[in-house]
């Protein structure tokens, strides 16, 4: 496995620079452009700092949940004057018109009923569920999180809660789009497994997460590599691969050729 450029700050557990990763066609994806996280909440004033003025991070992509927000406030790095916040939730708005309770995680349900027939595969089965729905639920939040990255200024820090599952998603079809192999991309998407326990331990120190995590392990919040295989499978199978899901979505040429710039130029 590749090395993994591991970010040290305080209140995060789960922060990497994917720079480094290679393409097929021979060029690298370049160090302080992508960043990936778990959530911002906790960052010290000293961090938000190194953040800003030494790793130079123009733009936050935060994939959680209306909800999620309400529950977890704003992170002091928001107030940041130079960095600008896109919030583009993964899931439906939660509301009484949706059907989603405003008191719930709007993933609540996702793990139920899907790993009946599949007992050896149960984990793996219910992450590829899980983020499929990604897909069909939040296609333009997908897209929206991917232009926002190509039109970064400076380093972009892709979070969510965990930094894992729509983290995970999210930076893999980038990775994806610019051209690093599966294999590489997958290792990168693997790589949290390294820090789950320190990951499960933030998560249920907390009153927005541990209720849903009752009774669950640092081994119930692992990121298998073949889940996000099959997820890529399946855009294979159903769209010819991810710039093919993508340019049903309304993604153009332009839009990957800015994005292999922010990412790959030297």
């Amino acid at each position: 496995m590749s090395e993994v450029n591991w970010i040290s700050l305080d209140g995060v557990v789960n922060m990497r620079d994917v720079g480094g990763l290679p393409t097929a066609e021979g060029d690298t994806v370049q160090p302080g452009r992508l960043i990936r996280s778990d959530n911002l909440q906790d960052l010290s004033e000293s961090d938000i700092r190194w953040l800003v003025d030494q790793l130079g991070l123009s733009d936050i992509i935060d994939l959680r949940s209306p909800l999620e927000l309400r529950k977890e406030g704003a992170a002091g790095i928001h107030a940041e004057a130079t960095v600008t916040l896109h919030q583009h939730s993964f899931f439906v708005e939660d509301s009484i018109e949706t059907g989603v309770p405003d008191d719930e995680l709007p993933w609540a349900d996702d793990f139920s009923d899907v790993v009946d027939d599949h007992p050896a595969q149960g984990h793996d089965i219910r992450l590829r569920h899980h983020y499929l729905g990604y897909f069909s639920q939040r296609p333009d939040s997908i897209v929206a999180g991917l232009r926002a990255i190509a039109g970064a200024s400076g380093a972009a820090v892709v979070h969510c809660a965990a930094g894992k599952d729509r983290t995970g998603t999210l930076v893999a079809l980038a990775l994806s789009v610019v051209g690093v192999s599966r294999d590489h991309l997958l290792e990168d998407y693997e790589a949290t497994n390294e820090r789950i326990e320190l990951v499960f331990r933030r998560l249920i120190s907390t009153p927005t997460y541990a209720p849903g995590m009752q009774g669950q392990s640092p081994a119930d919040q692992m990121t298998p590599a073949d889940a996000m295989r099959m997820v890529l499978e399946e855009l294979d199978e159903q769209y010819g691969g991810v710039l093919g899901w993508l340019t049903a979505q309304g993604w153009s040429a332009h839009d990957t050729e800015q994005l292999r710039r922010k990412l790959l130029q030297p």
